[in-house]
């Protein structure tokens, strides 16, 4: 056999690869979900039912789940010889935002992840003016939130800023609160922050000012 002819069969079994309907799109699996619908995910995509996978159509696919906001992201894998498998990463809530008589989840972005008649455990009371999600306060909010370690977020009760600059907030129980100042240097706030709240009675009433991380204050309240 020539090269050439090797060549025109090689294109031959690679064309039955990528057009059979033997690889052919027939299920469509949808994990990471727990606010999306996974049923709702699938069927936006079952359009290319029946597509050999090779062929699937990704600009498509991009179109139909930009339908659902609170993906913030997904991953597509296909697994011959008929699946496609979408790994969908949501929107977590970073905190809520109190609107009329619901309070709305919020994530880092500013988008509504879920709104409630009730106040949501687990996740603070964002106290902003205008409540803009665009506005640097609201930024600097955010930030903050996710500088801090895991125990300390959880015991954030509410936590509120008219600018950039004053962050401040309030901790479960007895009502202790934080004088944060502006987002720079969080990450060093939030540890020195950490170490303060262990040292110090959890029923004392205090305030923490770490505001400027190298001269830290505890005064009562």
């Amino acid at each position: 056999m020539t090269l050439g002819s090797i060549v025109a069969v090689l294109a031959v079994i690679l064309a039955v690869a990528v057009y059979s309907p033997l690889l052919a799109l027939r299920t469509v699996t949808v994990d990471g979900t727990s606010r999306v619908s996974a049923g709702d995910v699938a069927e936006a995509v079952e359009g290319q039912m029946g597509t050999p996978l090779a062929l699937i159509d990704y600009g498509r696919i991009t179109k139909e789940l930009a339908e659902f906001p609170l993906i913030r992201s997904y991953v597509t894998e296909m697994v011959p010889p008929h699946q496609l498998v979408i790994h969908v990463v949501e929107r977590q809530p970073v905190g809520a935002v109190a609107s009329g008589a619901t309070f709305d989840l919020v994530d880092p972005a500013g988008i509504v992840v879920q709104s409630t008649p009730e106040r949501p455990e687990g996740v603070p009371i964002i106290d902003l003016p205008g409540k803009d999600p665009e506005s640097a306060a609201y930024r600097s909010v955010v930030e903050v939130l996710l500088a801090l370690p895991p125990e300390v977020l959880a015991e954030v009760d509410s936590i509120t800023a008219t600018t950039k600059d004053n962050v401040t907030f309030v901790l479960r129980g007895v009502g202790q609160s934080v004088v944060w100042g502006s987002a720079d240097n969080s990450d060093y706030k939030a540890r020195v922050l950490s170490a303060m709240i262990g040292n110090q009675d959890e029923d004392s009433l205090v305030e923490y000012d770490v505001s400027a991380p190298g001269s830290v204050v505890v005064t009562p309240r």
